[in-house]
């Protein structure tokens, strides 16, 4: 039998190693987000974008993710304590690149327009890239407002906090030109209910002594914590800097790191206070609220990163597409893959439309009581939903990729397992949808302002009108057991009237016709027949 004149070790139909990634020019969404932000801010975002694209900083961001991770050095070679943590160079690296394009400090310079949406916009594209580095940056970001009802200590760290510079030197804080600032909250006997925790604060001269523990402590590198500690009076929030001020060291110990499924570049440690130097932040007693401030912030980013990490197993699965032949023609024009693609991009587009939305009410909130409202509900919706979609629009499109989408050499095994953590962050499911019944019940211009929202799309489309009109039904039967329903109905109506308004509403269409009207299946990949999946799949 006659051998076929193809060389059997020839390789072809593999597609080439990426080069550039387009986070900015390929992105039309994105660039239609920030339209209406301060030039400054946007060329920021730009810049940010086209740095982090490249086949470099792609290449750099791949080995810090898929790398052995940062390292516990808790003691010196003669035994006293250091609570070190060791990170690559390329950590810091991503850490100078973020902070210096103002991902912290943007939405707090000189009231600048769109800061928060530039700055939810760099969650996005660093998300894409490298998202250990986003924890310390975004716990920055967020400790600014707190920080900012308090004097001393407190005033000294805004000020580092917002100096766009990065300063990983561990050092006091008087000695530094930048701060990063972390959060300790979680104790081994409540995540969630923080009520029950132990830690406890004793009055000492002009400030208190911690003792104490915390359970997880993400990014124990920072200059400064905020924590929560009893006093007579209740919980109250604290600032626990990483040097004393008579320049030793901080009495919080780093006991260990964990072993995390993901986010491995960013350390998360189990801490604890003996006898810990720390200075009071708010009032005795109202710990919790003023901690939240901090955490309503970053619950923004928990939402918005999940944007991010579909975006980027978007684009690696269209790449496979577009230089994979099946059957005599590229995957991108088979019409079940292109079905499937399709159907991807809808969640991404959803999920980035939501959280950009939200980052504009988060501008707006200073100014505007509906939009402050609007932003307390919506940024629980939009945590919850977009962290319930991104695991599984990772692993389809990690499936798009076939075997190689497991190997990795590949992003996509580290967006896989990226995809479930920032559900957990920041109130995991089940407290963000109690979460969401608690401001519908005594917030009620919230919920107003998300039907004026809602009602901007009226009219666009039958299945989203008479799915609004159903809500209010919904609402009135609301109970905790079904409290995950209603928050997913209403995050989807949200995503739907946001698309439906979007230029080109051929995406809204589909959107509400499957997610709203059930025209749909169970799996990603089932739009209903005659759907312009071509059209929707050249948003990628």
């Amino acid at each position: 039998m006659a051998r076929k004149s193809v060389d059997p070790f020839a390789v072809f139909n593999q597609p080439a190693p990426r080069g550039d990634i387009a986070l900015w020019s390929g992105d039309l969404l994105l660039r239609n987000a920030l339209g209406d932000t301060a030039p400054t801010a946007l060329t920021a975002v730009k810049q940010l974008a086209e740095e982090l694209g490249s086949a470099e900083m792609a290449a750099r961001g791949h080995r810090l993710v898929t790398g052995p991770g940062p390292e516990l050095k808790a003691f010196d070679t003669g035994g006293r304590r250091l609570n070190q943590v060791i990170y690559p160079d390329t950590y810091h690296a991503l850490m100078s690149v973020g902070l210096e394009a103002g991902y912290a400090a943007l939405p707090w310079i000189d009231d600048t327009v769109g800061g928060h949406a530039a700055h939810a916009a760099m969650v996005y594209l660093m998300s894409q890239i490298e998202p250990g580095t986003c924890c310390p940056m975004t716990m920055t970001y967020a400790a600014i407002p707190a920080l900012a009802k308090g004097d001393g200590l407190a005033a000294r760290l805004k000020a580092l906090a917002r100096a766009r510079s990065y300063d990983g030197s561990d050092r006091p804080i008087d000695a530094k030109h930048a701060a990063t600032i972390g959060m300790a909250m979680t104790e081994k006997q409540g995540g969630s209910d923080i009520r029950a925790n132990t830690t406890f604060a004793e009055p000492a001269e002009d400030a208190y002594r911690l003792y104490g523990h915390k359970w997880f402590c993400s990014a124990p590198m920072s200059d400064a914590f905020l924590t929560l500690a009893q006093l007579p009076q209740g919980l109250t929030c604290f600032i626990v800097p990483r040097w004393q001020p008579d320049g030793t060291r901080n009495a919080m110990h780093l006991m260990a790191l964990k072993n995390k499924l993901g986010n491995r570049a960013n350390a998360s440690a189990e801490i604890e206070y003996h006898g810990a130097y720390a200075e009071m932040l708010g009032q005795p007693g109202d710990g919790i609220r003023t901690i939240l401030e901090m955490v309503h912030h970053t619950r923004l980013d928990t939402a918005t990163a999940p944007a991010g990490l579909m975006r980027r197993a978007l684009i690696e699965a269209r790449y496979w597409a577009e230089n994979r032949s099946v059957f005599g023609k590229p995957l991108l024009r088979q019409p079940l893959m292109q079905s499937v693609l399709a159907d991807l991009t809808l969640e991404w587009m959803g999920a980035f439309t939501l959280s950009m939305r939200v980052a504009k009410a988060f501008d707006n909130s200073a100014n505007d009581p509906a939009q402050a409202a609007f932003a307390r509900l919506a940024v629980a919706l939009a945590k919850y939903w977009n962290n319930k979609r991104c695991p599984l629009v990772t692993a389809e499109a990690m499936e798009c990729l076939g075997g190689m989408g497991y190997i990795e050499d590949t992003p996509m095994p580290w967006l896989y397992r990226e995809a479930p953590l920032n559900a957990i962050w920041e109130g995991s499911g089940n407290i963000i949808c109690l979460d969401v019944l608690r401001t519908i019940a005594k917030v009620p211009e919230a919920l107003n302002a998300l039907f004026t929202e809602l009602q901007g799309a009226k009219g666009a489309d039958r299945t989203y009108d008479l799915a609004l009109d159903a809500l209010q039904s919904q609402i009135a039967q609301a109970s905790e057991a079904t409290a995950r329903s209603l928050t997913e109905r209403m995050a989807l109506l949200l995503q739907a009237s946001l698309l439906l308004r979007q230029p080109n509403a051929l995406a809204g269409e589909i959107f509400a016709q499957t997610r709203l009207g059930g025209d749909w299946g169970h799996t990603l990949g089932t739009l209903p027949p005659g759907t312009d999946t071509g059209a929707i799949v050249s948003a990628i």
